[in-house]
């Protein structure tokens, strides 16, 4: 008796003690991938790059198998991508030289963006990121849009990827 009492005891205490992180919520999910196309039309002879909130795509097209985020009210993220690859170019079904990517989220008009750590990118052009955005998305976060960037370790450079809102419920 004294032992099943000092069990429900801790786990009472367990429970007001918490972190916040293992108590926020899911604020985004996303579920899908699609690759970039670096170049988004034609205007006056001259191509447009496909440049979204400000950030350039990567040099090449570029896709991805499969993408899924959860992104956490308090800013906390997972991504895990499988084959980040070029889809053009003499690298075709690669990732190249690029070694590790990031990603960043923006929210409604914000053209500033929260960034995850960055994370490595093998061979196969599979990563998976776990960390903080650096600081809560807004709630609701309106029209969200994710980046995979590549990165130099700290600075997040062109993006490779989008994630498409939505939950996949076939897994």
């Amino acid at each position: 008796m004294k032992h099943s009492s000092i069990v429900i005891a801790l786990g009472i205490a367990a429970g007001i003690f918490a972190s916040p992180a293992m108590a926020a919520g899911t604020l985004l999910k996303f579920d899908k991938g699609i690759g970039v196309d670096p170049v988004a039309g034609i205007a006056n002879g001259a191509p447009v790059l496909n440049v979204v909130k400000g950030v350039n795509p990567g040099g090449r097209p570029w896709a991805i198998g499969k993408l899924k985020v959860r992104v956490k009210e308090d800013g906390t993220i997972s991504a895990k991508g499988q084959g980040l690859i070029f889809s053009a170019t003499d690298n075709i079904g690669t990732a190249g030289a690029v070694t590790q990517v990031q990603a960043s989220l923006f929210c409604g008009a914000d053209t500033v963006s929260l960034d995850s750590p960055a994370a490595p990118l093998d061979t196969n052009g599979n990563f998976n990121i776990v960390g903080s955005l650096g600081a809560a998305p807004p709630n609701p976060c309106l029209k969200p849009i994710l980046l995979i960037r590549s990165s130099n370790g700290a600075t997040p450079g062109n993006w490779f990827a989008a994630a498409v809102p939505g939950d996949d419920s076939d897994d």
